[in-house]
């Protein structure tokens, strides 16, 4: 395990797994350095929590190769679980307990000596200090992602899985999260996080697309974007959505999307985009050339992907 910035944090191959005759994760093959923060998007039932899982040994995959921090996926999970913080999005520890107890508790689980040093250090560093003898069921969204995070950090690991960690968390609490990662990955802490916020995809340093099993993209969001070739045009005028509905039956125009107080139509062909987007919109509103975004790029994959689970009756989140 010499030579850390040699060995990617994750390094795996053709991974698949199966439930039952589903296949939830098809032949993805992926790498994250060292210090990055690698943000996994895709839909809901796409597979990205079974991957995580997958990629640090939680899982067995039914085929596929790879290491988790040097160690084999296959062969090393105990070490892997011992170097690698998981966060679930679900929150997991006991409301009835105090902030500084339930980092005990944890602290107990890993056997570390100094326990009282070491959880109050993870406090100070979260800055929980004064919140530490609050009962945990007490605290607010952005506060328990904090205890989530901190009890993560108790054992100094190399590897950070968050799976939606922000979910359902106000806009302030999320930007003080991500200033955290940024800030752990600036000393060398990989950082493998799932998120359905644009902005939040837009802050890590690459990012992967996975629907519904299979690897769309993976790269930088430049990259991701330029990949799909996509041109945007946007419309601001009265009667929007009645537009929409008219650019969805319109040659040349591949996809519609709304965006606050403006109309986003993609399309592959830029000249055919313009001209079919200026004709249907007509005089009275304004048309023009926009810069595709990640939105724009995500959407239009996720609606040019197959529901592998589509005749399925809904079940558990994968």
């Amino acid at each position: 395990m010499s030579g850390g910035e040699a060995i990617p944090a994750i390094e795996v191959r053709n991974l698949s797994k199966s439930f039952g005759r589903k296949k939830v994760v098809d032949d993805v093959s992926l790498t994250v350095g060292r210090g990055e923060i690698y943000g996994f998007l895709g839909p809901n039932g796409s597979g990205k929590t079974t991957c995580i899982r997958l990629m640090c040994g939680l899982l067995t995959p039914d085929s596929g190769s790879g290491t988790c921090l040097g160690f084999d996926i296959l062969r090393d999970s105990d070490s892997i679980k011992r170097r690698v913080g998981y966060m679930r999005q679900k929150f997991s520890f006991w409301d009835d307990l105090m902030i500084r107890e339930n980092l005990d508790f944890v602290a107990r689980l890993f056997e570390m000596k100094n326990r009282k040093d070491v959880v109050d250090l993870s406090l100070k560093n979260l800055g929980l200090q004064g919140r530490a003898n609050q009962l945990t069921g007490a605290l607010s969204g952005g506060w328990k992602q904090r205890l989530a995070l901190a009890a993560c950090m108790l054992h100094n690991p190399e590897l950070l899985l968050l799976d939606e960690p922000t979910a359902g968390v106000d806009p302030t609490a999320r930007r003080d999260f991500w200033d955290e990662l940024h800030r752990l990955a600036a000393q060398g802490i990989s950082v493998l996080v799932s998120t359905h916020y644009m902005d939040e995809a837009e802050r890590c340093h690459k990012l992967a697309y996975i629907s519904y099993g299979k690897l769309l993209a993976t790269g930088t969001a430049p990259e991701i974007i330029a990949s799909r070739g996509l041109h945007t045009a946007a419309v601001y005028g009265e009667r929007l959505h009645e537009l929409a509905e008219e650019f969805e039956k319109t040659p040349g125009i591949e996809q519609t999307v709304m965006f606050g107080t403006g109309l986003h139509a993609s399309g592959r062909d830029k000249d055919a985009l313009m001209t079919a987007v200026t004709r249907v919109s007509g005089p009275n509103r304004q048309v023009k050339e926009a810069e595709t975004s990640l939105e724009d790029v995500f959407i239009y994959m996720m609606k040019h992907s197959q529901d592998n689970f589509a005749n399925n009756n809904p079940g558990d989140r994968l």
